[in-house]
């Protein structure tokens, strides 16, 4: 999936609660998806732009904040047909929804997609992170001997962070499962299923 169907799936997900204008979804963005902290408005009007164009959202011109606001803003709707590609996007599991840019987008709308669906993306990001994970662990030990003390704690470093995120996506696998074989709730991702 190329970062800007990234962009505009979260932008989906985000008009689906509410219009809003692109100075809120700029702010919205930064603040609930860490890889968008450093999106530029020359990236977000363009895309809406051609999600407009593509008939996924629609213009709303807003009266103001009712405060006296002498210009009217534009805010963003989503369309049926926005509404439509957001719910079969939401429910299709492939290799797109557990890549590197795609994951983080994906998995805060988790609140919002099936649970059988939850588990697949979550099953093949550990996957593709375990992959990732012996092939650097291969690659490191056949340049060893290579690397200054620098670059071998560059390596070591990022083994950690694969690590640890493996670690984290086996819990919340183990929950999820945990969430369907009983009566709790299984859009809780931390919730421990004792």
């Amino acid at each position: 999936m190329a970062k800007t169907d990234v962009l505009s799936l979260a932008i989906l997900g985000m008009l689906a609660e509410q219009p809003l204008h692109g100075y809120q979804i700029r702010k919205l963005l930064g603040a609930e998806l860490g890889p968008f902290r450093a999106l530029s408005y020359g990236s977000l009007y363009p895309c809406l732009k051609r999600m407009e164009s593509s008939g996924l959202i629609t213009l709303a011109e807003d009266d103001g904040d009712g405060r006296g606001s002498r210009r009217s803003r534009i805010a963003y709707a989503l369309t049926p047909k926005g509404k439509a590609q957001l719910e079969a996007e939401l429910a299709s599991a492939g290799a797109h929804s557990w890549d590197d840019d795609a994951f983080d987008v994906r998995f805060s709308m988790f609140g919002k997609t099936d649970s059988a669906t939850r588990l697949r993306i979550l099953e093949g990001r550990r996957t593709r992170l375990a992959e990732r994970l012996d092939e650097v662990s291969a690659a490191a030990r056949r340049q060893r001997d290579r690397y200054d003390a620098y670059t071998a704690e560059l390596q070591r470093h990022g083994l950690e962070q694969v690590e640890r995120e493996v670690a984290w996506l086996d819990q919340l696998i183990e929950n999820e499962r945990s969430a369907n074989s009983g009566p709790t709730n299984p859009s809780a991702p931390g919730a421990d299923a004792n």
